[in-house]
């Protein structure tokens, strides 16, 4: 274990003493514990209150410059009736406008909103490393939309493709105190610092992917999933890294659906 050290200077003697921290072993651990248990923790809430009404349509975040994000506001949105909410999280390489336009039609049909933040570099944080600047970027993006929208708490999705679903898998179980649903297109991993609650789980992962070959992921993912206790739903569809519009629907429908109570693996 690190332990902090304090330098002390004693300008008399002319030397420098190094002090090891005097705190308790067990305060250190506790506070070691602590950090770790907030790893990937998102910090944002629905917001009670009366909302404004919103402008329809597919509009900028406003939250960063070179790389901000969308959300997209059906027509059918009444601030007086709460409305379910789908994040939607991109691959390597891209922003949300490669992926979210997508679930427009989607969402016109079914009334859902839209959220699609950018990853801060070219992928999710976890990815090269840990959890860390995507985690408060997004905690930025959910706190905006739950101000000025009326989210429906029991029908909210954390989704994504590729890199993004292995993210939304791993950041989903972590929060899945706050999400009811997670959807992964393709993902290669998950890797959640712990799961909480018990999130239903939609993955779904073409059998002929080059990029993240299936048998290597998602055959892998979807029965440790399964002996962790979630409720999992699996499409395996003939095709490559793709999501077919059949299988976006499969998931929004899934996702909308009614469901039932799983008390699964949280703590």
């Amino acid at each position: 274990m690190r332990r902090a050290l304090v330098a002390i200077a004693l300008l008399t003697l002319g030397a420098m003493v190094v002090v090891p921290d005097a705190r308790p072993a067990g305060d250190q651990r506790q506070e070691q514990s602590l950090r770790a248990a907030d790893r990937g923790r998102l910090s944002a809430r629905l917001r009670p209150g009366r909302k404004a009404a919103a402008t329809p349509g597919l509009h900028p975040l406003g939250l960063g410059a070179a790389r901000d994000g969308l959300i997209y506001v059906p027509a059918t949105y009444r601030p007086e009736r709460p409305t379910p909410l789908l994040v939607m999280l991109h691959g390597r390489g891209a922003k949300a406008k490669a992926v979210l336009p997508s679930l427009i039609p989607l969402a016109d049909e079914t009334g859902l909103i839209l959220l699609g933040p950018d990853s801060r570099g070219d992928t999710w944080d976890l990815v090269h490393a840990d959890y860390g600047p995507d985690v408060a970027f997004i905690d930025r993006a959910l706190d905006a939309v739950f101000t000025r929208y009326a989210i429906d708490g029991a029908r909210l999705a954390l989704a994504g493709f590729s890199d993004g679903a292995s993210y939304a898998l791993s950041l989903g179980l972590t929060n899945g105190d706050l999400f009811s649903d997670v959807i992964a297109f393709s993902p290669g991993f998950m890797d959640p610092a712990r799961k909480r609650d018990a999130p239903r789980v939609f993955v779904a992962h073409g059998t002929g992917d080059r990029a993240l070959p299936i048998d290597e992921t998602s055959r892998e993912i979807v029965p440790q999933l399964r002996r962790d206790g979630y409720d999992v739903r699996y499409r395996e569809f003939a095709g490559g890294h793709v999501i077919p519009p059949a299988i976006a629907r499969a998931a929004v429908e899934r996702f909308l659906g009614p469901r039932t109570v799983n008390t699964g693996p949280g703590g």
